[in-house]
């Protein structure tokens, strides 16, 4: 369903809807998936899939969030067999942390469902001028996310 008011041109506006869009695309992005992972918990996993073993401080860096924070939800992933630690190879005081086998191949399978059913949407209810329009539009939403 569309909203069939015109949107707001205003960067305020624009950032009003863009919130409700992403947030809608986030759910369906979570219904496909359906594996009972939160969004920060799939987060560490994607991040430690991007940079490999990291140490808790860097993950917490990199994820913006208080250290206490990461250990709690390395600690949950860690209790369902999705990541692992291991001495830092030259800091015996830190350890690393890095996906498992069953880590990895959850991180493969939701990034494939959520692609598939985004891909899905865009195919079923975008036209093809639109989807150009979406496909340009890409770099500068990732420009707005990027530190």
């Amino acid at each position: 369903m569309t909203d069939a008011r015109p949107a707001d041109a205003t960067p305020r506006g624009i950032a009003e809807e863009l919130q409700l869009a992403v947030a809608l695309l986030v759910r369906q992005w979570r219904a496909a998936a359906g594996d009972g992972v939160s969004l920060s918990q799939m987060s560490v996993l994607k991040r430690l899939d991007r940079l490999g073993p990291s140490t808790a401080s860097e993950l917490a860096r990199a994820e913006k969030i208080r250290p206490q924070s990461l250990i709690a939800t390395v600690n949950s992933l860690q209790a369902e067999g999705h990541v692992a630690r291991s001495p830092h190879p030259t800091d015996r005081r830190r350890q690393l942390i890095a996906l498992t086998p069953q880590g990895r191949a959850l991180v493969g399978l939701r990034r494939e469902a959520g692609h598939g059913r985004i891909a899905e949407l865009i195919a079923e209810r975008l036209a093809p001028a639109e989807q150009r329009l979406l496909a340009e539009a890409v770099p500068l939403l990732r420009r707005l996310a990027e530190d």
